[in-house]
């Protein structure tokens, strides 16, 4: 059967980019929705003959009422969405720091000028509080000494557009992810970057490796 997947975001899409790529050639039906009207993740969308709509924040709740699908994956989507919103689906976001620490916006630069050797990748269930959802998988990336930001933000986001995905298409066959997924992935793709954990998720849906 034909899963339905949704993916929100404000701003470029690469995280989009990443998703579509690794859904080719498999049964999941793509709409891409943007609360900006002009916002190049829809270009993107629309370039890749993908389902687009521009549904401002406001209609959230009456578009997902209508609109079904198997899970909404947030990418890049900057506003917070209401608890009755969240009622209506799964949604699932990914967030470029090892959550719980450095939430909100600019996580990766909060990250960098904390000062700290480790930060990463959440992907996360979205509840009400801000990055406050339930961790499904998380993912380090080390500060070297010697790292510039831009190198920083560059892994970050080198992670994102691996794991994501991985994991989205776990979420949607209702199976738990499991970092050798990743592992097989990294292999056929000449590595992922950063370090990894072999530790397989409990029974309640957490990974275990990497974790606060």
């Amino acid at each position: 059967m034909t899963k339905k997947l949704a993916i929100m975001g404000s701003g470029n899409g690469t995280n989009f980019e990443a998703i579509v790529k690794w859904f080719q050639n498999k049964d999941v039906e793509i709409t891409c929705i943007s609360d900006v009207e002009d916002a190049p993740i829809l270009e993107k969308a629309k370039k890749a003959g993908i389902n687009f709509k521009f549904v401002p924040f406001e209609q959230n709740f009456e578009y997902f009422s209508e609109n079904k699908f198997d899970l909404v994956a947030l990418a890049g989507y900057m506003m917070i969405l209401p608890e009755e919103v969240l009622n209506l689906s799964r949604f699932i976001n990914i967030h470029p720091s090892l959550l719980p620490s450095f939430k909100g916006r600019d996580a990766i630069q909060q990250a960098f000028l904390a000062g700290v050797k480790l930060s990463g990748i959440t992907i996360h269930w979205v509840e009400k509080g801000v990055d406050d959802g339930k961790i499904i998988a998380q993912y380090p990336v080390f500060i070297d000494n010697y790292m510039h930001l831009d190198e920083f933000e560059e892994e970050i986001h080198t992670i994102e557009h691996k794991l994501y995905p991985i994991v989205i298409e776990k979420v949607l066959d209702d199976k738990v992810f499991d970092f050798q997924d990743l592992m097989k992935s990294s292999c056929n793709n000449k590595g992922c970057g950063g370090h990894s954990s072999d530790s397989k998720d409990d029974s309640s849906g957490g990974c275990r490796g990497c974790q606060h």
